[in-house]
């Protein structure tokens, strides 16, 4: 049997996973592929990965075709540092200015028109542009910025520009945590091979637990290639949350809601995730909903 097909996304969100999952040698029984949130999305619903990270709205879309892993995700708790709105107005003035969104992460998309829309009162016209913010302020009045470029510009904010977390933006607005992107494996392949499944899931909370241990060093070797110092990284790193309990999976099903109302979205479905495989017991799935 072949190596499962592992995604990886490209962005320091995820370097203390890759650590992990370096030290460990577990990345040497996955043919791992890097890419973007949207890449990533596209390459697992079509079939060309088996396991990945993919945006949260776009398992929500496709829960039928996916079942989720128990962890690791990448969320927050409040701010996120890598998801940025960046405005040459204040967010409340924004109401019928163009406003573009970058290409790079679907829930990011929704996240902004609910926050807005919600928060703020306003209804822009959006625009989807590549990641360039130079070129993204030449169309509109905010770009919306994800990932490192988010990050450095959250650091360092250029003057003039009024930039917004929607990691702060979001429990602002509905108390609850956050969640952008969750590992999912395709159904077809969970019960073609409930082993190998396990054996990456298992290999993924190792990488977790280790790099959670060792943030701080791996913030120090990430700032030799980094523009940002090992502080400010380790802060990020900390600042991100992984895990997917109760508390996540309750974001998670308020973002399905919201997204409803925004016509992002045509229903909220139950959270179904992979269970290993047992002696006693065939590969099967786990229902949970929350949403009442």
């Amino acid at each position: 049997m072949r190596r499962p097909r592992v995604g990886h996304i490209e962005y320091l969100n995820c370097l203390p996973l890759y650590h992990g999952l370096v030290r460990d040698g577990a990345i040497l029984d996955m043919d791992l592929r890097q890419g973007t949130p949207a890449e990533l999305n596209r390459q697992l619903l079509e079939g060309r990965l088996d396991i990945a990270p993919i945006s949260s709205i776009e398992y929500l879309r496709h829960a039928g075709e996916l079942l989720l892993l128990p962890e690791p995700t990448v969320s927050s708790d409040g701010p996120v540092q890598s998801i940025a709105l960046v405005s040459r107005l204040p967010a409340a003035a924004l109401d019928r200015r163009p406003v573009a969104l970058t290409t790079t992460s679907a829930t990011s998309q929704v996240l902004t028109r609910i926050i807005l829309s919600e928060r703020y009162g306003v209804a822009p016209c959006y625009l989807a542009r590549p990641p360039d913010l130079q070129r993204m302020l030449a169309e509109a009045d905010a770009a919306l910025l994800i990932g490192d470029p988010a990050l450095r510009m959250l650091w360092q904010p250029p003057p003039g520009l009024y930039c917004y977390d929607l990691g702060q933006e979001w429990q602002l607005l509905t108390g609850q945590a956050m969640v952008y992107a969750v590992w999912a494996v395709r159904r077809e392949y969970a019960a073609r091979a409930p082993h190998a499944v396990a054996a990456v899931l298992a290999a993924l909370q190792r990488a977790l637990r280790y790099s959670l241990e060792h943030l701080a060093e791996i913030a120090c070797a990430a700032a030799r290639w980094e523009p940002l110092p090992a502080a400010a990284l380790e802060r990020y790193f900390r600042t991100l949350r992984f895990g997917f309990g109760p508390r996540f999976q309750a974001g998670l099903l308020e973002y399905a809601r919201r997204a409803v109302r925004h016509d992002a979205l045509s229903g909220v479905p139950a959270l179904e995730f992979f269970v290993p495989p047992s002696p006693e017991h065939r590969p099967g799935r786990h229902n949970q909903r929350l949403d009442g």
